[in-house]
């Protein structure tokens, strides 16, 4: 059985709002077991206040970092050094790095370097050289929308007393571009007869793309998603080691 990650979480509170921890915070449990969890910024500042409210709630410990000068985040050069620190202690194997500032980059690729798991969580204007620097990287914006949406007759009024309706989720469209790169990974996988194992398909996925998830295209899962897209047949075949578990293949029809 593979080890649980024990997983320091940094977050850059100068760049992420504070509205997305519930959800956020779920959704690193499903890695591993958050030991470090650590959010940096100037909490003199205004900007940051809608954070002090859910730190005690969540164990977040806030790390104090005054902006010495205008227009320089000094919250980055904090973060980056805490993070080494972290590293050499060698208490935990994994990191998760919640910023949506292209600054974390080099920080990435080094703890990668160091052989620690990587997950980046952040917002979709997040630049693409740090979301490729991570073993996965997470949007927001898709956590906040798996959230149930509340009854039509519990919709909030504006102060002109205007009844307001949530608004919808959006999702990515699935592209030519799409199917064509998971078609791709499942020939890169497929045996003699072109069937590919689902899990394998997936881990390939993240590897080639790391912001890759079913669930910025409206779907939970990966199957749903492929099947959507009417390229691909879809084979459950029952395990060798394991009868009650059903594993997945999928085939690109061409």
């Amino acid at each position: 059985m593979e080890k649980e990650l024990k997983l320091a979480v940094l977050i850059d509170a100068d760049n992420i709002p504070a509205n997305y921890v519930k959800e956020m915070m779920e959704e690193i449990a499903k890695y591993g077991v958050p030991t470090i969890k650590r959010i940096y910024g100037d909490w003199t500042s205004p900007y940051v206040k809608k954070w002090k409210g859910v730190l005690l709630e969540n164990a977040i410990t806030p790390v104090q970092q005054y902006s010495y000068t205008v227009g320089k985040n000094a919250t980055d050069s904090a973060m980056i050094i805490d993070a080494m620190d972290i590293l050499y202690n060698g208490k935990v194997n994994g990191f998760c790095l919640v910023s949506s500032d292209s600054d974390f980059t080099r920080l990435a690729t080094r703890l990668r370097e160091a052989s620690m798991k990587v997950y980046g969580i952040g917002q979709k204007k997040t630049p693409n050289p740090f979301i490729v620097a991570c073993d996965k990287f997470i949007y927001l914006e898709i956590l906040k929308q798996q959230t149930p949406a509340p009854e039509p007759a519990n919709k909030t009024k504006s102060k002109a007393g205007k009844q307001i309706t949530p608004k919808k989720p959006t999702f990515d469209k699935i592209t030519p571009k799409v199917i064509k790169l998971i078609a791709n990974t499942v020939d890169d996988l497929a045996d003699d007869d072109g069937w590919a194992f689902l899990g394998d398909v997936g881990t390939l996925l993240l590897k080639k793309q790391p912001n890759f998830d079913s669930r910025n295209y409206g779907f939970q899962k990966l199957t749903p998603l492929i099947k959507s897209t009417k390229k691909f047949e879809i084979e459950s075949r029952e395990s060798s080691q394991r009868k009650r578990f059903k594993l997945i293949y999928v085939k690109y029809k061409g």
